[in-house]
């Protein structure tokens, strides 16, 4: 397959670049809403992001904060496209990216590490039936082959501070499986906004934020919808996008 690299703009965010290849993996309009979902504080000093793909979670995160940001990628080919976006915005210092697998990472830090982990995970349970996408790579990243939401919930349970926060986007259609795990995890959900395409359509998306060892109290923030009737962006969505 020919590979084709290029180097695009974050959208308008604070002059950022990304590195994209569209035959491996890019960026989603997922990443940035998880981006903007997550409360920063003084206390925020040491970041994790899971399955960070070509790192858009992390380079919008560091306009928000000046905390280390750790960043996971599994997949070696998409590893290197986002070493090159850290690279190209001169983040090397801020953003530490990690090739490895996900599983491992607890090998690699200390238990009760992280003040917040982020994570964009793959969406789609994988079944001996699972219709995968021909390339491997895309396929790993969509589809629970090599990670599971358990996984993420287990080790964010482990690797978090007490008091610190797991924040995900995922597909509605599994809310009630990540609540219960993250709930049978000491991960109590605090708060959940659903995500549509548009107003009178059905949610595609949700942000969940979950405390270590917190207290039973969630808050469902209002909806946010992605586009209006034109097909135009939403005024919400533009000011995520820089614009």
């Amino acid at each position: 397959m020919k590979t084709e690299e290029k180097i695009n703009d974050l959208l308008n965010i604070n002059n950022l670049k990304i590195v994209q290849n569209t035959n491996y993996f890019s960026f989603s309009l997922d990443s940035i809403l998880l981006s903007n979902f997550v409360l920063l504080n003084y206390n925020t000093k040491n970041i994790l992001d899971l399955c960070t793909g070509n790192a858009p979670i992390p380079l919008v995160l560091s306009t928000k904060t000046d905390s280390k940001i750790y960043a996971v990628e599994l997949q070696k080919e998409i590893y290197d496209l986002a070493k090159k976006s850290i690279e190209i915005n001169h983040l090397e210092n801020q953003i530490i990216l990690i090739n490895d697998d996900v599983k491992n990472i607890t090998n690699k830090f200390e238990t009760d590490t992280f003040d917040l982990i982020t994570c964009n995970p793959p969406y789609f349970k994988y079944k001996d039936t699972s219709i995968e996408n021909d390339n491997k790579i895309k396929s790993i990243a969509r589809h629970e082959i090599c990670i599971s939401l358990e996984d993420i919930i287990k080790i964010s349970k482990k690797l978090l501070k007490n008091g610190a926060s797991l924040c995900i986007v995922h597909r509605p259609d599994r809310l009630i499986e990540i609540i219960e795990l993250m709930k049978s995890n000491n991960l109590e959900p605090k708060r959940l906004q659903f995500i549509y395409p548009k107003k009178n359509s059905d949610a595609n998306l949700i942000l969940i934020e979950a405390r270590k060892n917190g207290k039973e109290e969630l808050k469902i923030l209002k909806p946010l919808y992605v586009h209006n009737d034109d097909g135009t962006y939403t005024d919400e969505i533009l000011k995520m996008f820089g614009e």
